[in-house]
């Protein structure tokens, strides 16, 4: 028979249909100007390219107890981060990609590659993001400034955005994201996407600049939560890096 440690490991399977779900509403005169965004051109952005090797973990495996545990941590960085840094870079070598370029390029035209540099390109980007959107504990952990004042501008409060949010990632049906983003035509948007797709992707229903992403894959939570999303979604805000946030946002400013 099997331990529970072990099948709490196998659980870390899950299936997924291809979809996106995207609800938001427009800045107001008073947000800030987001400049137009493309996603043959997200790449200008220097401030957040992205290479196609693994970066450190800012901060150690428990450092996001007891919102994420260090096991979790451990293993979702280490094994499934880690092979999809690995596998882009194959992927990369076989479809003679230039790996000094930044791999939001690839992602912008991923319907010309392969489905390996498709699921491990938008797997090792929507992970090097994710791993940035998080910093330890804090209570009251809330946005503000100019970040704030959009995010109240376009979805009416932080509660109601807080809710849809939360909605798109509870509601994802098997792995995928939830992401909070902005879209071509200057608005705040939430969304989701399945497997390891994002909203830079040409391919993908939900497309823009990506400014806070939720991995809600069973491997990201599963030892602690089980099958309750719910639960790890509802205390992952509690360790949102709303600095971080701020930081892309204001880049779009």
């Amino acid at each position: 028979m099997a331990t529970k440690k072990t099948t709490n490991r196998r659980e870390f399977i899950s299936t997924s249909l291809k979809g996106g779900l995207a609800i938001g509403v427009g800045l107001g005169a008073t947000a800030p100007l987001l400049q137009s965004f493309s996603t043959a051109d997200q790449h200008t952005y220097s401030g957040f390219q992205t290479g196609f090797d693994q970066q450190p973990l800012p901060y150690k495996y428990d450092a996001l107890e007891n919102v994420i545990d260090a096991m979790t941590m451990e293993i979702h960085y280490s094994k499934h981060a880690a092979a999809y840094a690995k596998n882009v870079k194959e992927a990369a070598g076989a479809e003679k990609v230039d790996i000094t370029k930044p791999l939001e390029e690839v992602l912008a035209k991923i319907s010309s590659y392969s489905a390996k540099m498709r699921n491990n390109g938008g797997g090792h980007y929507n992970h090097e993001l994710f791993w940035q959107c998080m910093q330890p504990k804090k209570e009251g952990n809330t946005p503000s400034g100019s970040l704030q004042q959009s995010i109240t501008q376009a979805f009416g409060s932080f509660d109601e955005f807080k809710k849809q949010f939360t909605d798109a990632g509870k509601n994802r049906f098997g792995s995928g994201w939830a992401w909070l983003y902005v879209d071509k035509d200057k608005k705040l948007k939430i969304g989701s996407t399945p497997n390891q797709d994002n909203p830079l992707m040409d391919i993908s229903d939900v497309k823009g600049f990506p400014l806070l992403g939720l991995d809600v894959w069973e491997h990201a939570y599963y030892l602690k939560y089980q099958n309750k999303r719910a639960d790890y979604i509802d205390n992952w805000w509690n360790v949102v890096n709303w600095n971080y946030v701020q930081q892309r946002f204001d880049k779009m400013s």
